[in-house]
């Protein structure tokens, strides 16, 4: 039975205060929860590590996005569908506009089967609140008050901000309540909430170490050298107080703030057409500020974070050239490391995610073609839209299409073919993207005589991969989360089966983000073109550099990628539509569309309410894509068809708090329009 429980109950019903004082966990592993070390209060606060062991389960309590249930949706945005099995998922719930799914969709990580951030969120805060007010009974350092205190900080301010950004300007909780003594907490705005998340980043910023490194330095670090991969850390808070004031800056969010009634926007009849460029420039000043120090940290040596090398001596494989020390697709998943947490030198914000063949029953089916049982499992294939494909431009840095007045415009100075659309792609597609003719499974031996018969993929028209029930109706397949070879020839996935540890996690942010973020906040307080260039915020960084940096890091012999070429950056606009680009692209499949594309006041303007399929005639023979490279291949009749209209409407920027919650007191408003 799934049972109820409402904000109230959370923030102070006997239920959380009967898990609570559950929580106070001791632990013997670090960022590995005991739940039989159960202590009372007066041991939990008493020292470094009790309380440190305390602080411990918020670490664990940070949802796995990938592995909420055995088969899971974090992609809202235009850039995914799902095949008819997988209807009953949030996504296609988003597709259809029944956004009040959420509460009951055990699939989608809002409130997952397995592990829910409604839920934790409201726990964790509670346990941020009651560890700020103990900090007194601490028998320590200074430096031990410091490092505890952060981490509370930067997780109360974490917790209400991921929250924020699915259901718009909240209460800020930042003490504890008893079921005797319940205040009317009214919502903030977007930006008020905003605010108090940035106090409480600053000051875990200015509270602890720059980064793992420096964590393995304090003295209390040092207990746990080299296991501080994922401790909080000044430049995670840093990047999130960047973050955070962007947000508020948004598009949507500067709208809201105009229209704000007693707390809660009211949006609802206004049209955001135009609006898309409109930030405000108070908070993205703020933002450019923050991240450009980020980066300047990075370009300094001062963190040990860095982008990863994107060097592949085959791309379509994800095998790593010899000379790569760090590994692009290591950001996602790891192969044959003993089951290592994924995000190499790149990820800054991760949670937990101890594998042990999880990812074998949680991930690593949902993504390729289930026909004649290639894929195994159940027919449910999360793939990308072409509206993502046509994001991927080409080596020469243009943009296929352009947007111009709400519509898709050929950019004539692109190059794309389309009797060759796979050709002098960003290098990003190939290690992306599966297409027509991609060699998909490399060892035939195991297969069945019709599974063979599908070792290339057969994506053009009425192939054989293409019908919606087993395959894909647009086209595609996606491998950049998962590797292709998770296949019933491969077996990659199967480590128990002969094959190698395979763990897949998502993470929360990482660094090719921030210099994302970075450009978007200069860009929008941009006077003129000039401005793009200009250093005065970031002294490793202009906004182009941000960009073209990200653009480096792909660029090959055998795959080049050039910088952002003039015509995008003639108006700030154009450069801000190339910015949107270029996150659709790094960015993709990994849960970011949808908060975009909401903030950017675009969730409901055309072209971003229509998904739709790339349509082709095979022009090459089965046999010519086993001696050839399928990028080369010749194609006819390549045209696009809508396969499903998005019906959003206003209310739709902002999911609905559930109804129980909002009927508690006349302050804690429900979203407009629901």
């Amino acid at each position: 039975m799934k049972y109820y429980i409402n904000i109230k109950s959370l923030l102070c019903g006997s239920m959380l205060l009967l898990a609570a004082s559950a929580s106070l966990t001791s632990c013997t592993d670090w960022l590995d929860k005991d739940p039989e070390a159960i202590v009372s209060e007066d041991e939990a606060f008493k020292n470094y590590r009790n309380f440190q062991g305390y602080i411990e389960e918020i670490y664990s309590l940070i949802p796995d996005k990938e592995k909420i249930n055995y088969c899971t949706s974090w992609n809202l945005g235009d850039d995914a569908v799902h095949n008819p099995e997988g209807y009953a998922h949030m996504d296609h719930q988003v597709d259809l506009g029944n956004y009040r799914n959420w509460w009951n969709n055990g699939q989608f990580w809002l409130n997952g089967a397995r592990s829910s951030m409604w839920t934790n969120s409201w726990y964790c805060i509670r346990k941020c609140n009651m560890g700020i007010e103990q900090i007194k009974s601490l028998i320590g350092t200074d430096e031990e008050r410091d490092l505890l205190l952060g981490q509370l900080y930067f997780f109360r301010a974490w917790w209400h901000f991921e929250l924020m950004c699915y259901f718009g300007g909240l209460p800020y909780i930042d003490q504890t309540f008893d079921s005797e003594n319940i205040p009317a907490l009214p919502r903030l705005s977007f930006q008020e909430c905003a605010d108090r998340c940035a106090e409480d980043f600053e000051r875990a910023a200015d509270l602890l170490p720059n980064d793992p490194q420096g964590w393995d330095e304090k003295l209390a670090g040092m207990q746990t050298s080299g296991k501080n991969d994922l401790r909080i850390n000044k430049f995670m808070a840093l990047c999130y107080l960047g973050k955070c004031y962007l947000w508020a800056g948004s598009p949507l969010m500067k709208e809201f703030e105009k229209t704000k009634n007693g707390g809660v926007a009211q949006l609802l009849g206004a049209s955001s057409n135009g609006k898309t460029y409109d930030y405000d420039e108070t908070y993205c000043k703020k933002a450019a500020e923050v991240l450009g120090k980020a980066l300047d940290m990075v370009k300094g040596g001062q963190v040990s974070y860095k982008l990863a090398e994107y060097k592949y001596s085959d791309i379509y494989n994800h095998t790593k050239d010899d000379k790569s020390d760090t590994n692009y697709s290591d950001i996602f998943y790891t192969y044959n490391q003993d089951w290592k947490l994924p995000g190499t030198c790149e990820a800054i914000f991760r949670g937990l995610s101890p594998d042990g063949n999880t990812s074998n029953w949680n991930c690593t089916k949902l993504f390729g073609p289930k026909v004649a049982g290639v894929v195994a499992h159940d027919n449910i294939i999360h793939h990308p839209t072409a509206n993502l494909i046509d994001q991927y431009g080409m080596a020469n840095g243009q943009p296929i299409y352009l947007v111009r007045n709400g519509e898709l415009v050929l950019n004539p100075l692109s190059g794309w073919d389309p009797e060759h659309p796979y050709k002098n792609r960003d290098p990003r597609f190939y290690h992306d993207i599966v297409f027509d003719g991609f060699h998909y499974v490399l060892n035939t031996e195991i297969l069945t005589a019709e599974q063979k018969k599908h070792e290339y993929c057969t994506l053009y028209s009425d192939g054989a991969m293409r019908f919606v029930d087993k395959g894909s109706s647009t086209g595609y397949f996606i491998q950049k989360l998962v590797p292709h070879q998770c296949n019933e020839g491969d077996r990659w996935y199967d480590a128990w089966g002969g094959g190698a540890p395979l763990h897949t996690y998502l993470p929360y942010m990482r660094l090719a983000d921030v210099y994302l973020m970075y450009a978007e906040a200069r860009t929008a307080i941009a006077k003129g073109t000039a401005d793009l260039s200009a250093k005065d915020y970031c002294m490793s960084y202009s906004a182009i550099d941000a960009i073209n940096a990200l653009r480096d890091r792909v660029n090959s012999t055998d795959y080049p990628m050039e910088h952002v070429p003039a015509n995008l950056r003639d108006t700030r606009e154009h450069f801000m539509d190339e910015i949107r680009r270029e996150r659709a692209v790094e960015l993709s499949f990994e849960g970011f569309r949808w908060c975009d594309l909401q903030r950017w006041l675009l969730l409901t303007e055309p072209p971003y309410t229509v998904k739709y399929s790339h349509e082709f005639e095979r022009l090459e023979t089965d046999d010519w894509f086993k001696s050839h490279d399928p990028k080369d291949a010749k194609v006819g009749n390549f045209h696009r068809e809508d396969l499903i209209t998005r019906r959003l409407e206003t209310k739709h920027y902002w999911f609905p708090l559930p109804d129980k919650d909002v009927y508690l007191f006349g302050e804690y408003k429900q979203n407009p329009g629901w």
